[in-house]
């Protein structure tokens, strides 16, 4: 059965559905879950806000967002936005899909962590982290409807401990490269998990540079 509401769904097409099964192959069961209600989100919060958006690119941009976190697609030294970007860059080529809407994808993952930016830009890449700040922060939750987020929450479960889930599915995945959360919020996942853990200090780079002075 197609899962619809408000008129939104999952696209149907060749491309999705193959997007869909790649992710639920390599994701955990909490990520792939997270990463559907994300689409339903983003979708719903793109209507509310009259954008008109191309589907396939948002369900692609949200699918593979956390894709950087899985063992499959991690690297040793780039962070993990970056590494969920370029999978599904990868991804979207055998599709044929044109380079400037692959690059809308790209950005929207690369950039779902940075607050305050993605808004501004192309709607595929706004409504990927309109979508993940809903279901991870909470940011807009009253904009929704019980019944809407009593839909998205029976298709793709939310379990009760949800919250500290996902911060471990965080940490778990970026624990081998704590460089890498340098100016990101994921360092607060390190730091929350690892009580030693110093954090990357823009002023201290600054000053510590080769510049003389």
């Amino acid at each position: 059965m197609i899962k619809t509401i408000n008129g939104i769904q999952i696209p149907q097409s060749k491309m999705a559905q193959e997007a869909t099964e790649l992710v639920r192959d390599t994701e955990s069961d909490l990520l792939f879950h997270h990463s559907s209600r994300v689409y339903y989100w983003g979708a719903l919060a793109g209507q509310q806000r009259g954008l008109k958006v191309d589907a396939e690119l948002l369900y692609v941009g949200c699918m593979f967002h956390d894709m950087g976190l899985t063992h499959d697609r991690c690297s040793c030294d780039k962070r993990f936005e970056v590494d969920g970007a370029n999978a599904a860059r990868d991804f979207l080529q055998g599709y044929g899909i044109a380079p400037q809407d692959i690059d809308k994808v790209w950005t929207a993952i690369a950039l779902h962590t940075t607050p305050g930016i993605p808004e501004f830009m192309t709607p595929e890449i706004a409504l990927v982290t309109a979508g993940v700040e809903m279901d991870v922060l909470g940011i807009g939750f009253d904009q929704f409807t019980p019944q809407q987020i009593g839909a998205v929450t029976g298709w793709h479960p939310r379990p009760e401990a949800f919250k500290e889930e996902i911060i471990q599915a965080f940490y778990d995945g970026i624990k081998q490269k704590p460089q890498t959360t340098f100016g990101n919020v994921k360092a607060d996942v390190i730091a929350d998990k690892e009580a030693g853990f110093k954090a990357g200090n823009f002023c201290e780079v600054i000053r510590q540079s080769r510049w003389p002075g």
